[in-house]
């Protein structure tokens, strides 16, 4: 190797940035790519060697190749070892009272407990990881890199990504290094960088091949000499810059064998192995078929040479820089992989099976030569490379359960998914010996005891099949769950096969290949008429959950109560408390709101008590969602900011998405927009899925709209339908979805469309407990038709538009103070709609609205009392309240940033010619304070809302078209619209013109 280092200026540069940004306090991420031999691991000592210089402490991990496994956490293990050997003090600090959790990444930390084995657990270790980082890199830089990502477990993996994504604190710089030649267009790597390039928070860098120059320094670093131009040329073109060929082609060149500048690169690469003696050839192909690392008592036990006879041969590999001591100097590893991979190619298929047979032999006569927590899985790996089924299937399923208690459910899935591949052509004997008690954790009833009866090929594939939900591969999961079906099809046993519906529909719903609704049906029939059981519990809960979501109604309350009784009755404490959660939250929409939460609240504290920690999550996101749903947005908001310490310490993420979701709509609410932006973006930032993600969308579209942005409104409403999808049609999104859609039509004069989205959501339907939604989407469809009132356009199909508006409202179920005060309100838009509404009517509104939390409604509604008392006021006093009402819902509207509200008061004082100031100023009110319009733009805004073209206005104003033209393109740029269209529904919507100044026939 050349002890100058070349090139890479740029990167170190980035690099050394990157130290000096988590020297300040702010988390540095990093993916460094190239093809193999490029320079990475170089670049990565250079960078750890100066960031020690400057004080930090680098933590170093691999990932580590077993064959065709990885070894699940071996890089984060690595770093986290190293980390507590530089700062035992801190790290130990870090993870006090975490011990028994950490311990599954870090054993010396202690004896990892049980636990609980779900989709949360995993999570939990993750979120506890990232704490921890952060923790040990409050008061010192700390560097971890971890190489060789394509190596990487789906375990490190997914721990990596949400390292990555979660970070918010701390001096750390996280630098991951993989070959780019080697992501092929199927490698379970590809679609991890493409997710991390979306983070702006992660830098990727590529490395390039050295050039000419480049390479004619790395020659004469190796020589030692001023390279011949001739030779650089001859080693550049042959290496085509990679750092790794130019070493050994130099090296060659130097030594005079000319065939390694003629033959394959790959034989390149063996030419130097040839060279040794034949022992040192041996124990180089033992070492290249035992992992990345091969520890030397493990080496010398497979190697069956005489311990002097070893070390001369290790002695010439090592001389011959084919082989190095690995740092902790317990075993040896090749200099490069490269050349590892060239010697295990090389290996004849028996040669390959015997020296794994020999590695696995070894390691069960003497399991202390290799490190504890790997063991179990290289066993595994060595039997079942060695084709021996015997022994490779009870290695195998103890590697599972190995993986299983780790959280490492990736590598479970793919060991139980071995076990199954051995499963027929291992002897019946080892089949009949093993037992499901030791194996799985999942047990469909079977009307056995697990301990006294033999694993099923069945227990497998429930195991399989929960292990590919918790882990996300979902597909694999599916297909197992199918085939399971299919064999159950021949055997009598309806709880074993309405498990497998259940899991099935979580993973239709999952893949969004539908709403799962068929398999949960296919699970209920299942089980009709049995007694009660576990499986018959939680098919209700489930069906139940699955009701309140898509079709709340009698049919989802009778499900959850027989749920919960079921779950008392066979014990399962668990599904008892989810089954309360749903049935808790139909009663509330029901219309039982104290008691429905009451229960919320006595299963929130169960649940906590009891430590489950999904159904926590559970309760943390529907109790405030049922208090925002009768009004209670106050009481609503402290329980979702506890909800989000809670999730986030259990790296929920999901959960705490959907709890920033309903954290923005309450903060919207009680009128803090600011913070409920804040929260919509902690749902997009937070979720690993894309439901949760359409929920901050959806709120962001409501605030750009209360603040006058369509255009914001209509883009974030397309983000929230993509990342809802068509596949599983809810209510609770329909609805709001269908309102924000409705009022961008009505803002952008779009009145049709604005129908068409109101006749969709009409044919659909308000199931029962969804009038939360449906009272604000009939508001916005019936304010729409008001403020379109004076547009000729919209006069066709409006008597049948108020109809259908006017049948909903008298369907659509109240059930609380807030939505009765919305029906009031709707009613009130109807009569202005075809022009009857009166003071006295909204009167009522405002009365309704002044005993509930809601300031920008009440603001709202106050502007249109005021707007009907200055319409019909004879007197002072009227006059007097209404400009009390405008200034109070100016300052509402200033306060909250909504445009479009503080420019229809301001207009609507003007017009009145009152002054919205404080008490005893004067000042008058002009409306080019608020647009910007002159006067002779105001005279061709009015036309151009009574629908005349350029000509006409021309005519009635006497001025050329083009003028006309000149200023129909100003009004359009000083309201902030494409068209003439929202200019007019923008003038009507601020009441700019009475109706009568836009008659056509004046």
């Amino acid at each position: 190797m050349s002890p100058v280092f070349v090139g890479r200026s740029d990167e170190l540069d980035t690099l050394n940035d990157a130290l000096a940004r988590a020297g300040a306090a702010e988390p540095q991420a990093l993916l460094l790519g190239g093809e193999a031999g490029v320079g990475k691991t170089r670049l990565v000592e250079e960078f750890a060697t100066a960031a020690c210089r400057q004080g930090a402490v680098v933590a170093l991990g691999g990932c580590v190749e077993i064959g065709a496994d990885g070894l699940p956490f071996a890089p984060f293990s690595t770093a986290l070892r190293a980390l507590r050997a530089a700062l035992p003090d801190e790290l130990a600090a870090a993870a006090a009272g975490q011990e028994d959790e950490l311990a599954r990444l870090l054993p010396e930390l202690g004896e990892a407990t049980a636990g609980r084995h779900d989709e949360q657990g995993m999570a939990r270790l993750f979120e506890l990881t990232a704490r921890l980082l952060e923790r040990v890199a409050a008061e010192r830089t700390v560097v971890i890199a971890l190489e060789d990502l394509h190596w990487a477990d789906a375990s490190t993996r997914h721990l990596l990504a949400y390292l990555l994504r979660t970070l918010r604190t701390g001096r750390l710089v996280v630098l991951a290094t993989y070959r780019s030649d080697d992501i092929h267009r199927r490698h379970p790597l590809r679609p991890l960088l493409a997710e991390l390039d979306r983070l702006r928070t992660v830098r990727r860098l590529e490395l390039a091949r050295f050039t000419r120059e480049e390479v004619g320094r790395q020659i004469a670093g190796i020589l030692a000499t001023e390279p011949d131009p001739a030779q650089v040329d001859e080693i550049f073109e042959r290496s085509d810059g990679n750092a790794f060929f130019v070493e050994e082609l130099a090296v060659a060149a130097a030594e005079g064998c000319c065939t390694g500048l003629t033959d394959p690169l790959r034989d390149l690469l063996l030419v130097r192995v040839e060279a040794l003696p034949e022992s040192a050839q041996r124990v180089a192909r033992i070492v290249a078929e035992g992992g990345s690392t091969v520890e030397y008592r493990l080496l010398a036990a497979v190697a069956r040479l005489a311990e002097d006879d070893l070390i001369e041969a290790l002695r010439a590999a090592v001389g011959a820089n084919l082989l190095t001591a690995t740092p902790a100097g317990d075993g040896y590893r090749f200099r490069h992989s490269l050349v590892r991979e060239a010697v295990a190619d090389d290996l004849l298929p028996g040669e390959r099976s015997r020296l794994n047979r020999r590695y696995a032999e070894a390691l069960e006569a003497d399991p202390g030569l290799v490190p504890a927590d790997a063991r179990v899985t290289r066993l595994a790996s060595y039997w079942y490379q060695a084709h021996d089924p015997a022994k490779a299937l009870p290695a195998v399923l103890d590697a599972s359960v190995v993986a299983r208690r780790r959280h490492a459910y990736s590598e479970q899935l793919g060991l139980l998914e071995r076990a199954m591949e051995l499963w027929d052509t291992a002897p019946e004997e080892i089949r009949a010996a093993l037992r499901p008690v030791d194996y799985t954790d999942v047990y469909p009833p079977c009307g056995c005891d697990p301990a006294a009866t033999p694993l099923r090929y069945l227990d497998l594939m429930a195991e399989a099949a929960v292990a590919g939900r918790f882990c996300g591969e979902r597909e694999r999961a599916l297909k197992i769950t199918k085939k399971a079906l299919r064999i159950l099809q021949d055997e009598h046993d309806p709880q074993r096969a309405a498990w497998f519906w259940v899991q099935r529909s979580r993973l239709v719903q999952g893949l969004a290949r539908g709403d799962g609704r068929q398999e949960l049906a296919n699970a209920q029939d299942l089980v009709r008429g049995l007694p009660p059981s576990e499986v018959h519990a939680d098919v209700l809960a489930n069906a139940a959950t699955w009701a309140m979501l898509h079709q709340p109604g009698p049919e989802a309350f009778a499900a959850a109560e027989q749920a919960v009784e079921y779950a008392r009755m066979v014990g399962a404490r668990e599904i008892e408390l989810n089954a309360r959660v749903t049935l808790g939250c139909l009663m509330v929409d029901s219309g039982d709101v104290d008691n429905g939460l009451a229960e919320l609240y006595r299963v929130k504290e169960a649940v906590l008590q009891d430590g489950v920690a999904h159904v926590v999550g559970r309760a943390f996101v529907n109790l405030p969602s049922e208090l925002e749903s009768v009004g209670r947005s106050g009481e609503a908001v402290p329980i979702l900011r506890e909800g989000v310490t809670f999730t986030r310490g259990y790296g929920l993420l999901d959960s705490e998405a959907w709890i920033w979701g309903n954290l923005s709509e309450s903060l919207y609410s009680l009128g803090r927009w600011d913070e409920a932006a804040e929260a919509a973006a902690g749902a997009l930032g937070s979720a690993a899925s894309a439901k949760p993600r359409g929920v901050g969308a959806l709120r962001l579209a409501d605030i750009a709209m209360a603040r006058g942005d369509a255009a914001e409104a209509a883009r974030r409403l397309a983000i929230a339908h993509a990342h809802y999808g068509s596949h599983d049609p809810m209510p609770q999104v329909l609805l709001p979805v269908a309102r924000i859609a409705i009022g961008v039509a009505a803002e952008e004069g779009r009145l049709l469309d604005a129908r068409a989205e109101l006749d969709r959501a009409l044919a659909a339907g308000f199931p029962p407990g969804t009038h939360r939604y449906g009272w604000p989407l009939l508001l916005a469809a019936a304010g729409a038709e008001a403020d379109a009132r004076a547009l000729p356009a919209a006069a066709d199909g409006r008597a049948e538009a108020l109809d259908r508006l006017a049948e909903a409202v008298r369907k659509l179920t109240t059930g609380a103070p807030l939505w009765q005060a919305y029906e009031r309100w709707t009613r009130a838009e109807l009569h202005r709609a075809r022009g009857t509404d009166t003071a006295a009517l909204w009167s009522d509104v405002v009365t309704d609205f002044e005993c509930l939390d809601r300031p920008y409604d009440l603001a709202r509604v106050r502007r249109r009392l005021a707007q009907c008392l200055l319409e019909t006021a004879a007197g002072d006093d009227e006059r007097d309240r209404a400009a009390e009402l405008l200034r109070l819902a100016g300052a509402v509207a200033g306060h909250l940033g909504a445009r479009p509200l503080a420019e229809a008061v301001a207009l609507l004082a003007q017009r009145a010619r009152l002054t919205l100031t404080a008490r005893g100023s004067r000042r008058a009110l002009d409306p080019a304070e608020s647009l910007g319009l002159t006067s002779r733009e105001r005279d061709v805004l009015r036309l151009v809302s009574a629908g005349r073209t350029n000509r006409q206005i021309a005519e009635e104003l006497f001025i050329s078209p083009k003028t006309a033209s000149v200023h129909v393109s100003n009004i359009l740029g000083k309201l902030g619209v494409a068209g003439r269209g929202e200019a007019a529904a923008v003038a009507h919507r601020l009441g700019l013109f009475p109706v009568e100044a836009l008659d056509p026939t004046r």
